[in-house]
């Protein structure tokens, strides 16, 4: 059997390699998600190591240090003649000679001592002063600023002017816009410190160390140490990206275990003639069956192989590629682990001997007189097709009952138990459905001959063609569930984004704004529309209150009219202003103003419409008769850049004293974050779907090879080759079809329960959004990438001259 085993492998290499191939992408897919871990774990390593470049010691724990210390180390390093630098961060306002920089400008601390001081300087020099400041290349690049020029950090009266002396280059995880010193940053308020670096003059590094654990209520941590634990925490979020690669990795193995599976058993159909004469000349049913799988072993160690070495060259060009988008000491170099490897190479292993399972049992269990016949498939007038049926409406019925029941206890296990469920009842309903739909695609098809012989070879073996659009089934399934959830979790929050934000830019006045102000902001490229609403400084339990009242007219033009309409007896107080009551916002607030003095409900709410509250307009005119313009609303033109509009609206509104919010910066990085996850999870899932467009191009390869006489005949009657390749190529098209319209539909429905479990629980407003054009476009690329895959077989086949042909077994 060993002379029979080589001879088969020479013989049948070819059929062998779109299996071989499916492997091997699912191995080096593991394999890269290794590099690229790794190169993420070394840059997250050198990235801390560089924010203490000098430090003795570090007081702090993982998540902050308390308030209280860093005033208590800085004395106890004044005392022993030590240095200390407070480590701490703020995200505040930033005005710079151009307007503003941002609502949210990322600040960090920067030491005035070189040994502590972590940043790299680009140019310029280090800061000598607290009123002197850094700032980063990209930002000084971004919002044109230069050494020499001043900012404004912070807002209202909690403000330090700085001036920037130096411009810095990426170095540690610490980096920020803009760095000033601790001293500064706690001018501004709401200064959040992070760790204090301790260096000590002399040897004594025990004794400090000593000293400090006596005063501070945080660890007191040598550097070494204290790094070590900051690695170990920030590569928790690294090793959770990789463990959420890997579950599209198993995706790929999945879809590499139907292609596998496809392969053998069209394969071994194929050689049942073969295998029934080795039986008749004294084979044993053993010896065949041990020869097979020893051919799916001798498969499965050269595709494991191949992808342990094609992921490592893949690893290290895209590790090439992200340092030098993303910089060294963002990414570090790629290593490999020798554990990971070996799992990637005996999971590929595993994988190609668990799908030939099956297939290769299917070798002995006929007979030989049986094998030397044409088999047909189970059918439902077979038992083993009515068990086949039977097994797959119940799993179906069960997954969609359990999906149901996830629904209504917003149970998410139980919504992918029930998901997967019901998928691996379609797949096994596979050789039922997929004829019918062939056999009407090719009826509503096309007219001509090519197409309905194409869609009449399909339907001649429903197991072969169930099992290939299986496998592109399961990637646009995916593609359009995920898809469609994210449509409709986009809408959702939307939603949610136009209530907390119902104007793009909201500009403040300490005083009233003059009305040529409103025309000049309307003027501005890229403003939609511009509201002046009216208010009034009164006064309140709480100080001095900046209210407005916005007519019916203003609330039209904001993007959601509700959440700016307060009711005849309450007063809206938004988030940013209630941070200002000391004692918490009361039930009721007394309003006093030049008219008289109102008593009113509270309302404390999300939206964000600038620093002001809002009350019904009959409130306004009892407070305030005289009433002017106080809050500018502004909405801006689709596509607008948001940094860029709110630099040109705080330069506009400098001069009247106007503080910009800039609530369309929120709503574009809210945007852009979910961009980001779709295109990240449909290019993760672009490789199951390559594995299967694999798969497509073997079966109808195989499907060629095996159907050589009866396409030598077609030609020999007249067909040409260019229509002979047509047919083939169409028949790969139509099993893509067919399983791109099954994917559709199947995403779609669990797109259905998806929202209603998982959006719905957390939004209960959520509404099912179905992409039309985003599911149109997966429809046309899978059904034009299935054509592809299918082009090359089809013109490789085509290529048999007749007489060739027909002398073929």
């Amino acid at each position: 059997m060993r002379t029979v085993l080589f001879a088969s492998l020479r013989t049948h290499t070819r059929r062998y390699v779109s299996a071989l191939v499916a492997v091997a992408i699912a191995v080096a897919f593991v394999v890269v998600i290794d590099a690229i871990g790794s190169g993420a774990r070394s840059g997250v390593a050198a990235s801390v190591e560089a924010a203490y470049p000098q430090a003795d010691l570090v007081v702090g724990e993982e998540y902050g240090i308390s308030e209280t210390d860093p005033d208590r180390v800085l004395r106890v390093a004044e005392s022993r003649g030590d240095r200390a630098a407070v480590i701490g961060s703020l995200w505040t306002t930033v005005e710079g000679p151009e307007g503003s920089l941002g609502d949210d400008v990322p600040v960090g601390t920067v030491a005035l001592d070189p040994r502590l001081r972590s940043q790299e300087l680009a140019s310029g020099r280090a800061p000598s002063s607290d009123r002197e400041a850094l700032v980063s290349t990209d930002t000084a690049k971004a919002k044109g600023l230069a050494v020499g020029d001043r900012l404004t950090v912070g807002v209202g009266r909690d403000t330090v002017d700085v001036t920037v002396v130096g411009l810095t280059s990426p170095s540690s995880y610490l980096d920020a816009d803009i760095d000033i010193t601790w001293p500064a940053m706690s001018a501004v308020g709401l200064a959040i410190p992070d760790a204090v670096a301790y260096d000590v003059l002399g040897d004594d590094v025990a004794g400090a160390q000593e000293a400090l654990t006596a005063v501070a209520e945080s660890p007191v941590q040598t550097r070494d140490d204290y790094v070590d634990a900051r690695i170990v925490l920030m590569n928790q979020g690294v090793d959770v990206l990789s463990y959420l690669l890997l579950l599209f990795a198993a995706i790929a193995g999945f879809v590499a275990v139907l292609v596998i599976a496809n392969t053998f058993t069209i394969l071994f159909a194929q050689r049942g003639r073969d295998f029934a004469l080795l039986r008749c000349v004294g084979a044993t049913g053993r010896q065949v069956l041990r020869s097979v799988r020893a051919e799916a072993l001798v498969l499965a160690l050269v595709a494991g192989a191949t992808g342990v070495v094609a992921g490592i060259v893949a690893g290290r060009l895209l590790g090439w590629i992200i340092r030098a988008f993303a910089g060294d000491e963002a990414f570090g170099p790629v290593t490999h682990s020798p554990t990971w490897l070996v799992a990637a190479f005996v999971g590929g292993v595993l994988t190609t001997i668990v799908a030939a399972w099956l297939p290769t049992r299917a070798v002995v269990r006929v007979s030989p007189l049986a094998a030397l016949r044409p088999a047909a498939d189970p059918t439902s007038r077979t038992t083993a097709g009515r068990v086949r049926i039977a097994f797959g409406l119940l799993t179906t019925l069960a997954g969609f009952a359990a999906l149901g029941v996830a629904v209504w206890a917003s149970s998410m296990p139980l919504m992918l138990a029930g998901g997967m469920a019901s998928f691996v009842g379609v797949l096994l309903l596979g050789p039922v459905v997929v004829p019918q739909l062939l056999q009407l695609l090719g009826r509503v098809g096309p007219a001509g001959g090519p197409f309905r012989v194409a869609a009449a070879n399909a339907v001649r073996h429903p197991r072969r063609s169930a099992a290939t659009t299986a496998s592109l089934l399961v990637g646009v399934t995916l593609a359009t569930a995920i898809l469609t959830g994210m449509a409709s979790a986009r809408d959702a929050v939307t939603t949610e984004m136009d209530a907390e934000y119902p104007v793009d830019f909201a500009v403040s006045g300490a005083r009233a704004f003059d009305p040529d102000l409103v025309e000049a902001v309307r003027a501005v490229p890229d403003v939609a529309d511009v509201r002046g609403v009216k208010g009034a400084t009164v006064a309140s339990e709480a100080g001095p209150l900046t209210v407005i009242a916005a007519s019916k007219a203003d609330r039209a033009a904001t993007l959601d009219p509700a959440a700016t309409m307060a009711k005849v007896d309450e007063v809206l107080i938004p988030a940013a202003v209630a941070q200002g009551f000391a004692d918490g916002v009361p039930d009721e607030l007394t309003l006093r103003g030049g008219g008289g003095e109102v008593t009113l409900a509270t309302r404390v709410v999300g939206s964000q419409w600038g620093q002001a509250a809002i009350v019904p307009t009959g409130a306004l005119e009892q407070l305030a008769p005289d009433a002017a313009v106080r809050v500018l609303w502004v909405l801006a033109e689709d596509g607008a850049d948001a940094d860029e509009l709110g630099g040109a609206l705080g330069a506009l509104t400098r001069g009247a004293d106007g503080e910009v919010a800039n609530n369309l910066q929120d709503q574009q990085w809210v945007a852009t974050q979910l961009d980001v996850m779709v295109w990240a999870v449909l290019g993760l899932l672009g490789v199951g779907i390559l594995i299967a467009l694999v798969g497509i191009a073997n079966t109808v390869g195989l499907s060629i090879l095996e159907r050589s006489r009866e396409h030598a005949l077609m030609r020999a009657l007249g067909l040409t080759r260019r229509g002979l390749s047509r047919v083939l190529a169409a028949e790969g098209m139509l099993l893509a079809l067919v399983a791109s319209v099954m994917g559709v539909v199947l995403g779609t429905v669990y797109a259905t329960f998806g929202v209603a479990t998982v959006v719905a629980d957390v939004m209960p407003d959520a509404r099912l959004v179905v992409p039309w054009g985003q599911l149109a476009a997966v429809l046309v690329v899978a059904t034009a990438a299935g054509l592809a895959a299918a082009t090359l077989p089809a013109r490789r086949g085509s290529r048999v001259m007749p007489a060739e042909g027909l002398t073929l077994d």
